[in-house]
């Protein structure tokens, strides 16, 4: 009998033993998912567009989700859309100086603190967004990008792009450069220098006064990026006709600016992670657009009445013309631009030669009937 007693005295001491084991586990593992929590690092990503535009605004919103979710919720950005924290011309400042840590956007709208910033959002007659990419990657243009931006505390990164756009909206016909003179148009960048050598007036604006400039005749065209963007802007309500191709912004490329030093505070994998959510970002956002634009188009010519016209091709040559120009003014106006410009036209060539008998050939020979 005292043998069963002791047996059972040390049952009962080991299933006590492994109980309160269980409940230690169980408080180890709330420790750790309160240490996790108390973990978590909040930033904030203020972006030049207006709240939910298609492709840009949404394309930031996804961004930050996706980044969350690889992260398991250890970097948690909450997105401001332009005016919401900051005005959207001035998102370069802020992440620059840590008011948020990073900001979506494009780079020519910093041309007046950076001239050559512009050579990385888009040039006039210049990179596809296929092109652009593989500058950024595998021709020396991130390497640039970031030692041109490195003095302002910032880290760039590409985050989409846009694709060919259109050549703008405008109140009346164009049938030749002699239509260009006097006309005040959006367009901000390169292409906005281009317009002054042929007689415009461009005027730089965010997008969210871009419908209401139009409407109101403060602008008597604009461009913005293309249909699926410009349907939802409801641009067709200010203006009819719709010319194309957008000679200005052939791959109009997205950034997104880190603050440097919040960047590199991170731990290393949540660095890989957050580059790597960047270039999914790249990748959907030029397929977004793809995907899309020619419904949106369909709509606006079918349902809109829009009427769709292409600009006359002398005056493409005068703007071509007028284009080349420009960038040589402006690579001569300090030695950042000259670098850089010396760089993108060491790319351009051999590129072009290549998509002449790929890209361009083929595409010609599939619309052959």
């Amino acid at each position: 009998m005292n043998k069963i007693n002791a047996w059972a005295k040390v049952v009962f001491v080991g299933l006590m033993a492994a109980v309160l084991a269980a409940c230690g586990g169980s408080e180890e593992k709330k420790a750790a998912n309160v240490e996790q929590k108390a973990d978590v690092i909040h930033w904030k990503m203020v972006t030049t567009w207006p709240k939910n535009a298609p492709g840009m605004g949404t394309g930031a919103e996804a961004l930050a989700k996706n980044i969350k979710e690889m992260s398991n919720g250890r970097l948690d950005i909450k997105v401001y859309a332009a005016g919401e924290l900051v005005p959207a011309l001035e998102v370069f400042d802020a992440v620059s100086r840590g008011t948020a840590q990073m900001g979506h956007g494009t780079a020519y709208y910093w041309k007046g603190k950076i001239a050559a910033a512009q050579f990385f959002s888009t040039v006039p007659f210049g990179f596809t967004a296929q092109e652009f990419n593989a500058w950024i990657a595998y021709g020396g243009g991130l390497q640039l990008w970031e030692e041109i931006y490195a003095p302002f505390n910032l880290i760039p990164m590409v985050a989409g792009n846009a694709g060919v756009q259109m050549g703008g909206w405008f109140n009346k016909e164009i049938n030749s450069l002699a239509d260009f003179q006097g006309l005040k148009m959006r367009m901000p960048g390169l292409g906005g220098e281009v317009l002054k050598k042929v007689g415009a007036s461009p005027i730089n604006l965010p997008g969210s006064e871009v419908f209401n400039a139009l409407q109101t005749g403060t602008i008597d065209a604009t461009e913005w990026v293309g249909p699926y963007n410009d349907l939802a802007f409801g641009l067709y309500k200010a203006a009819k006709y719709y010319y194309y191709p957008g000679w200005h912004e052939p791959g109009s490329a997205v950034e997104v600016i880190f603050n440097k030093e919040a960047f590199e505070a991170l731990p290393k994998d949540l660095q890989a992670i957050a580059r790597a959510a960047v270039k999914q970002a790249n990748l959907d956002m030029i397929n977004e657009f793809t995907a899309r634009n020619n419904a949106a188009l369909q709509t606006l010519v079918n349902e809109h009445n829009v009427i769709l016209k292409p600009f006359p091709r002398d005056l493409l040559e005068a703007l071509k013309k007028a284009s080349a120009e420009t960038l040589e003014e402006v690579a001569a106006g300090d030695p950042e631009s000259k670098k850089v410009y010396e760089s993108f036209k060491k790319f351009l060539a051999p590129v072009s030669e290549w998509h002449d008998v790929s890209e361009r050939a083929y595409i010609n020979a599939r619309a052959d009937d």
